[in-house]
């Protein structure tokens, strides 16, 4: 589940959004993905307390699952977003983070993206000192290609275990990368599967093969996209942003759909 739209604008309903974090850890959700930089203004680390105050309300919770948060993007000015790779801020932000979620050390932490200001070299050097010095277990490196990749994962070996890249029905740019993590046995966590915040709800009107799929099963198409991204990989987890329970149940439909070859191949020669 990726909790960024818990906490997308001002007016966001709480109060749904920790029945939508309830619905996923009862329907078997066990990653939850958010990022200091989530949220409406230009305060950091809104989405991570949000998510965690939902997540420590059901006791036990956090024995069964995976929280995964990102570092190296700032907040400025009326929201606007700001990148900071430097390994100081990625040592501050990373502490800071397990602070607010309450870890004495964070099961996973990314880097957001890289800074064109900073060689990344330095960037990946900094998560690799964060897990010598305790404060995350696990590391992954987020909107990446290829080159970035293999660069990670000679700076970080086996810290490094996912990279979240962009993937859905209207984006495959990633498929490269997608192939080097089945190579080395990383987990790659799809974000925007369904075409982001605002292609998502009407992803029907865009990936007409996905909505007669989906017409055929009487589910939703956003059931059939998230169903297909199952199918392209042993590695591949796709994480849909939900705010509302009806959502997060409807999404938990997709790993009960089996594509047959014929569907697949319907749905793979209509991708972006």
């Amino acid at each position: 589940m990726g909790a960024m739209t818990l906490t997308q604008t001002p007016e966001q309903d709480s109060a749904r959004g920790r029945r939508a974090v309830e619905a996923a850890l009862e329907s078997g959700i066990t990653l939850f993905d958010t990022a200091d930089s989530y949220g409406p203004t230009d305060e950091m680390g809104v989405n991570e307390r949000a998510l965690i105050a939902a997540l420590r309300s059901h006791p036990g919770a956090l024995d069964h699952v995976v929280v995964s948060t990102k570092g190296g993007h700032t907040r400025g000015p009326n929201a606007t977003w700001w990148v900071d790779g430097s390994p100081e801020h990625l040592a501050r932000a990373a502490r800071e983070s397990a602070l607010r979620l309450g870890f004495e050390a964070l099961p996973l932490f990314h880097l957001h993206r890289p800074d064109v200001k900073v060689p990344l070299e330095d960037s990946l050097g900094a998560l690799a000192q964060l897990v010598d010095d305790g404060v995350v277990v696990r590391v992954g490196v987020s909107n990446v290609d290829a080159d970035q990749l293999l660069l990670a994962l000679d700076i970080l070996g086996d810290s490094l275990v996912s990279v979240q890249n962009e993937y859905s029905p209207l984006a495959r740019g990633s498929d490269p990368v997608l192939r080097l993590c089945e190579e080395h046995g990383l987990a790659f966590l799809a974000w925007g599967p369904l075409g982001g915040m605002r292609s998502a709800k009407g992803l029907g009107e865009e990936a007409a093969a996905f909505r007669a799929v989906a017409a055929a099963r009487e589910v939703s198409v956003q059931v059939i996209a998230l169903a297909w991204l199952l199918r392209l990989s042993p590695v591949l987890i796709p994480i849909p942003g939900a705010s509302r329970p009806e959502s997060v149940r409807d999404s938990c439909l997709a790993p009960g759909i089996d594509l047959t070859d014929e569907e697949l191949a319907q749905l793979n020669g209509s991708v972006a």
